[in-house]
């Protein structure tokens, strides 16, 4: 892992700050405010071939990593128009087939979804289990050919605008009789496949859902990879969770962070800019210092998983997650107050963030259990639950 970024990060950064800064933030509140999605700039991203980046050149991609897909949306992000389904669609479920999917089920889904024109939504936090793995109830049984899938999801996002939804579901082991973790793809419109959506505080474009699945036939094939590795194939989605999602809080952080420099930089109250007050100057200062390292974590967590090593990124992607959804929220409130009421006032975007920056420190796992994986995984503690 080098420290100094390659011409093609610079290049790519670059490109994709571009198009970010033709949308910008004043494109997404339109979006937010007419109830629909941001599907221009979707559209764009996967024609210019960001959307998939990370995906293996055979089926459509770019045949990089999940290191330069956390570059497409940290810049999207800066920008002030982040792509949340692109933790979704290209990350997770991308990540997973694109590693652990039969050749028929790579042709079938990669090349739509490394070119934006197929989305895939991701379902695991259920209402009693979260996203713990090992209290899932929804499950699926064998009948004939295929499975029979029942139970519920919550908190699922971007299910309207996708075509399928990779769920994570559990199965019986035939020699043990215990319940195993198990991924399955669940067309959209699949009778008994019900979707409601959750009313949300949150201003943001992707909507949430709640999941039921009412005896749900699906096919031989709508098993993705191996019935005895599901829990190494959920992980290999998780990581690239993780990641983005430190990408994504980095991304509204610089966004802010920006917005706040620049208007400390030029108002003046008294005979200088209050940016030449320390009180101002140094929160702004701490920002910046936080940002910097929360992104070197998400890149070393996104450089071990593009080298295979799924245990050295796990720990590291979720301290990534950690370190850079604090960097956020901090760094939007800061923001905020440096620009006093007009930090409010809807011109200047950013009392949304307010809210949108704390998903990244409840979603995809909260902060607490990232620090329960840290001290027993890393620290050998004994555990709390």
């Amino acid at each position: 892992m080098s420290f100094t970024e390659s011409q093609e990060h610079r290049d790519l950064r670059a490109a994709v700050a571009a198009l970010g800064k033709r949308y910008g933030r004043d494109y997404v509140t339109e979006v937010v405010r007419e109830g629909r999605y941001p599907d221009e700039l979707w559209a764009e991203a996967g024609a210019l071939g960001y959307l998939g980046v990370n995906l293996p050149e055979e089926y459509g991609g770019g045949g990089r990593g999940i290191t330069e897909l956390a570059v497409v949306l940290e810049e999207l992000g800066a920008a002030g128009c982040p792509l949340l389904m692109m933790v979704v669609s290209p990350a997770i479920c991308g990540s997973v087939i694109a590693r652990f999917g039969t050749e028929a089920q790579k042709r079938k889904w990669l090349p739509g979804i490394a070119a934006g024109t197929y989305r895939m939504a991701f379902g695991i936090t259920e209402p009693e289990a979260g996203s713990n793995s090992h209290r899932i109830t929804t499950t699926a049984r064998r009948e004939g050919d295929g499975w029979v899938l029942n139970g519920r999801k919550v908190f699922i996002s971007g299910v309207d605008i996708a075509d399928t939804t990779l769920i994570v579901g559990r199965t019986e082991d035939e020699r043990t009789g215990k319940l195993k973790p198990c991924l399955f793809v669940v067309e959209r419109e699949t009778p008994g496949f019900l979707k409601t959506p959750i009313p949300m505080e949150l201003a943001a474009p992707e909507k949430q859902f709640e999941l039921v699945f009412d005896q749900v036939r699906l096919p031989a094939d709508a098993l993705v990879g191996d019935e005895d590795a599901g829990l190494l194939q959920l992980f290999a989605g998780l990581n690239p969770e993780r990641v983005m999602t430190a990408a994504f809080a980095l991304g509204m952080a610089r966004h802010a962070l920006a917005r706040a420099v620049d208007y400390a930089r030029t108002r003046t109250v008294w005979r200088d800019p209050i940016g030449a007050h320390q009180a101002v100057a140094h929160p702004l200062a701490e920002s910046h210092v936080e940002i910097e390292l929360a992104r070197l974590m998400m890149l070393k967590a996104a450089h071990l998983y593009d080298a295979g090593d799924d245990m050295g990124a796990g720990e590291a992607a979720n301290m990534a997650k950690f370190a850079a959804a604090d960097a956020a929220v901090r760094a939007v409130d800061r923001a905020v107050h440096t620009l006093g009421g007009n930090g409010l006032a809807s011109e200047y975007g950013l009392a949304s963030l307010l809210t949108a920056v704390r998903v990244a420190r409840i979603a995809p796992v909260s902060r607490e259990m990232i620090l329960n994986y840290v001290s027993h995984t890393t620290l050998g503690l004994p555990k709390s639950y």
